[in-house]
């Protein structure tokens, strides 16, 4: 395949996928424009490669999105780019939590981030415990614990809320 039929087949890929990859994003960090900037850099990664990854990309730049939000938590610096590109202009996440989800959204919020992506990994993308815990780089018990504990924090948290 010829350079441009990649770029045009990867464009086409990025127009199809980008605003449920900023969903996902956003359910990660929680800030729309965080998540924007976090699924450019994934999508960036990911164009490097674009050749060599075979059957459906989905997996990869989940995978890609997830380690890159883990190493912005590893700096100490953030950086920001400008979006440039008509192939990033997604702006709002199709569901952003109403009011009604609001004190849930908070709590979901507050928890450490690796309880908050086993959640979003496990719940909203409907990955099994193995594949979570593949894409996070951990193993299986970990998936688990961070599961229960984050559940269980949740179960709490919004039990005083209702009082």
């Amino acid at each position: 395949m010829g350079e441009d039929a990649e770029h045009g087949e990867f464009a086409a890929y990025v127009r199809a996928r980008q605003r449920r990859f900023v969903r996902f994003a956003f359910l990660l960090t929680g800030d729309v424009h965080e998540a924007e900037d976090l699924v450019q850099s994934a999508f960036a990664r990911v164009y490097r490669r674009w050749d060599s990854i075979h059957g459906s990309p989905d997996a990869y730049v989940r995978a890609a999105i997830v380690n890159e939000h883990r190493s912005w938590w590893r700096r100490t610096w953030r950086h920001r780019e400008v979006v440039s590109s008509p192939l990033v202009g997604a702006r709002d996440p199709e569901h952003v939590p109403d009011e009604r989800d609001d004190a849930l959204w908070r709590q979901v919020l507050a928890l450490p981030r690796q309880q908050r992506a086993v959640l979003v990994l496990r719940f909203y993308e409907d990955l099994s415990e193995a594949r979570t815990a593949e894409v996070l780089g951990c193993s299986v018990g970990t998936v688990k614990s961070h599961t229960s504990r984050a559940l269980a924090a949740l179960r709490g948290s919004m039990q005083e809320v209702e009082r």
